[in-house]
């Protein structure tokens, strides 16, 4: 049972994703909250496996409550999925600064939304295609040439394969399937690559992927 806080400050919104989620009966929300005040109160009450975070809310946004999430030795396993309309692209890269695990928009598709509350409350790592989009696209309008990354040199080329097809968005089911793997063997080798490139997490190594020349936008 995947447990899960809803925090948006949105009535709507909020009701929409709890009759979307709750259809599934390995996911269960455990509580609702307003801003990101309460969200953090909320979390640190019900530690729930997954919160999904609006990013723009009042009294404090989503940002700040991610952060002080991820600062929660308490709330060690609980992992952060942040909801987006892309409003601001500043809003998204301090988003993954501050340690969500997963990046979505609010219109991705109800089956994908529940597969992606299940694979967070594992702990994999989300990106959606749109969000690997626009940091492929800032990365481009900051870069006018590619600038291989030293750091590559410690990859062995399966681990370069890999890589490229995390800077194309692909999920290690997605990357095991293009290149023949098995999915634990595709987690173990985005293990091996975050550890190698002293990476924190799977849109540092997007970023990683676009700069070094691996995927041309």
């Amino acid at each position: 049972m995947t447990t899960v806080l809803l925090v948006d400050d949105q009535d709507l919104v909020r009701a929409g994703l709890r009759a979307l989620l709750t259809r599934d009966e390995a996911i269960h929300v455990v509580a609702e909250a307003t801003d990101g005040r309460r969200g953090v109160e909320a979390a640190r009450k019900h530690r729930p496996d997954v919160v999904l975070m609006d990013l723009r809310m009042p009294v404090m946004d989503g940002i700040e409550a991610t952060r002080m999430i991820r600062a929660d030795e308490q709330l060690a396993g609980t992992r952060v999925v942040v909801l987006t309309t892309f409003d601001d692209d500043a809003d998204v890269v301090e988003a993954i600064r501050a340690g969500a695990i997963g990046y979505l928009l609010k219109n991705t598709p109800r089956d994908e939304l529940r597969d992606a509350v299940r694979r967070a409350g594992q702990g994999e790592r989300l990106l959606s295609p749109a969000i690997t989009q626009r940091l492929m696209d800032m990365v481009a309008a900051g870069h006018a040439a590619p600038v291989p990354d030293p750091r590559l040199t410690y990859l062995s080329a399966r681990e370069l394969e890999v890589l490229t097809r995390i800077g194309h968005g692909d999920t290690n089911d997605e990357i095991a399937a293009v290149l023949h793997l098995s999915p634990a063997t595709a987690r173990t080798y985005v293990s091996r690559i975050l550890a190698k490139l002293g990476a924190r997490d799977r849109p540092e190594l997007v970023v990683i992927a676009h700069k070094s020349g691996l995927v041309v936008s």
